[in-house]
């Protein structure tokens, strides 16, 4: 096992530096150089944090992890078509793989109860209503929600921020200079679910209508809905062009919708930014070599996965207090948006 010596000694920093920015110690004050020394050395010795070591032994000492499921509340399309979900269940996967833990089950709607019998703990990823919860999930002992929070008062869940992250990307727009901003997005559903088919309305669409309506900016001609996909993006930016009324700015809920919106622009012989200044959501790794480079918000997708299992461990090996984990967002200036970006 990797000591703190051995990383103080490889770094050439004191113990206690070390000791603490690897526990994340507020209080400390260092430089950027020295906190990336510091975990650079850490990560080529292959060194465990101590909490991370807990989780691992609590889970040699059980029994209570043998049957997981993950259920994936979307359709095998909607993942392909979304990096977002697909990077959340990598981290899944990861996890489980560092810890030794099998998946037991993996499951997506249309299900019965049936499916879920047997399983100890079970991790649910995509939107999902209170009323789905009660109908179908409950009977699982331990439950994870990634994406959505049903009842924080009762389950663990790993969520974002999207109404901040969305605050922050029209109040950039904003400041830009930008009065007329559109909005492309997509609708959310519970599928397959004992209550029906149900739309949960998306708070990306939420929170940028409120925004743009305290302001006097909103104008409903500037929002457009479809599926979470490359195709429906440049169909709706195709649509909006067709209209006559186009926006200066548009924040477009997903990546992948957003890159569709841009070729929908470059085949009308419109420029981004000049023409239309583009922000999207998600952070997928094929925004940085668009042309140009989309701006973006990123969202640590993968972490969220390997959260979700963090959660589910330390629920089975006895925590009783249900927890909700906000991952932090970013955002990522490129020249898409018009700012100071690469």
């Amino acid at each position: 096992m990797v000591t703190l010596n051995e990383i103080a000694q490889k770094a050439q920093i004191s113990k206690t530096t070390v000791s603490r920015v690897l526990n994340d110690d507020k209080t400390l004050s260092v430089t950027e150089e020295t906190r990336k020394k510091i975990l650079q050395a850490a990560e080529e010795l292959d060194y465990i944090p101590k909490r991370q070591r807990n989780i691992e032994k609590k889970i040699n000492d059980s029994k209570n992890y043998e049957k997981i499921g993950l259920l994936m509340y979307l359709s095998q399309e909607s993942e392909y078509d979304d990096p977002y979900f697909s990077a959340i269940r990598n981290g899944i996967e990861k996890r489980m793989f560092e810890l030794g833990i099998d998946i037991s089950k993996i499951l997506r709607p249309p299900f019965n109860k049936k499916d879920l019998e047997g399983l100890d703990g079970l991790i649910v990823v995509g939107v999902i209503g209170q009323g789905e919860v009660e109908n179908q999930v409950k009977q699982v002992k331990h439950l994870v929600f990634v994406d959505v929070s049903p009842n924080e008062q009762l389950y663990d869940s790993v969520v974002i921020d999207f109404e901040k992250a969305t605050s922050n990307v029209i109040q950039y727009l904003l400041d830009l200079g930008h009065k007329k901003i559109g909005y492309i997005g997509g609708q959310s559903y519970t599928i397959g679910g004992l209550s029906g088919e149900l739309e949960i309305r998306d708070i990306r669409k939420r929170t940028y209508e409120k925004v743009l309506t305290d302001r006097g900016l909103y104008n409903p001609e500037y929002t457009y809905i479809g599926k979470w996909t490359t195709k429906d993006g440049l169909m709706l930016m195709e649509e909006v062009i067709k209209s006559g009324n186009l926006p200066t700015a548009f924040f477009i809920g997903s990546d992948p919708m957003a890159i569709g919106a841009m070729k929908a622009l470059s085949d009308a012989g419109l420029k981004v930014p000049d023409d239309v200044a583009i922000f999207g959501f998600d952070g997928i790794e094929l925004c940085e070599f668009v042309s140009p480079p989309l701006s973006t918000v990123k969202v640590h997708t993968e972490e969220m996965g390997k959260a979700a299992v963090n959660l589910l461990v330390e629920r089975m090996n006895g925590r009783k207090l249900p927890l909700k984990v906000v991952v932090p967002t970013s955002l990522i200036i490129r020249k898409s948006c018009g700012g100071e970006g690469n």
